[in-house]
């Protein structure tokens, strides 16, 4: 093992961290979310640095590049929406409830912002192959099977991403259970797919610089879309 993985200076270190290293380290990922959900994934290192009030160089002795940050940072944040869809799932017993108490908490959370724009496309596939007219930096891309309307994993180099699949992977299934369940039950539009929601989570976190003003904004442009995704009579 390297010094620098038994000094602790990864983000996959196995040992405790000294206090104040745990400390900088708590604050650099609070500033990251921060950052990347307000600016995106684009945003510089330095930016994530200053929020944090730490030099650019303990940003970098915790994670070696930028990429291994926007891994950690997108990961996290696929998880916790994964446990936010299995929470709805399992304490929800009607469907729609379910999808929406998702939505509600995974928009408040801000969670969507993060989504891994590089593991998940939209558009359709043989329509929309490039994805062009979305923002890599901003919204969580995604594609679809053609003809399916449904989500698949898209991996930036092929082959070499089953690990890093393996998070979207769970969030696309319990997402789906959520989506298949209020189809079924007449109470979501036919034509609504796993990509859907997942826009919709992205979309309705609008970044405000007056945190009420924020939640205000998210909680109406919810209720609409909310409204957009309901079967009707």
């Amino acid at each position: 093992m390297s010094a620098a993985v038994g000094n602790g200076r990864d983000g996959s270190r196995s040992t405790p961290l000294r206090v104040d290293a745990q400390r900088n380290l708590e604050h650099v990922l609070r500033a990251a979310r921060e950052v990347f959900g307000e600016l995106g994934y684009g945003a510089p290192m330095e930016d994530v640095a200053r929020r944090a009030r730490v030099g650019v160089g303990t940003v970098y002795r915790r994670f070696p590049s930028k990429d291994v940050l926007v891994r950690r940072i997108a990961e996290e944040e696929t998880s916790r929406l994964t446990d936010q869809a299995r929470t709805a799932l399992g304490q929800e017993d009607e469907p729609w409830s379910a999808l929406s108490r998702f939505l509600r908490t995974s928009v408040a959370s801000g969670a969507g912002r993060l989504l891994p724009p590089q593991v998940l496309r939209v558009g359709v596939a043989d329509e929309h192959e490039d994805g062009a007219g979305y923002d890599e930096a901003r919204v969580p891309q995604q594609r679809t099977q053609p003809g399916s309307g449904e989500l698949r994993l898209v991996s930036e180099n092929p082959g070499n991403g089953v690990e890093d699949d393996s998070g979207a992977a769970a969030l696309l299934d319990v997402v789906g259970q959520l989506v298949e369940r209020a189809r079924t039950a007449g109470e979501l539009r036919a034509d609504v797919s796993v990509s859907d929601v997942l826009l919709v989570i992205a979309t309705a976190a609008p970044s405000l610089p007056d945190a009420a003003q924020q939640a205000a904004a998210s909680a109406r442009l919810l209720d609409i879309l909310l409204e957009g995704l309901r079967s009707r009579p």
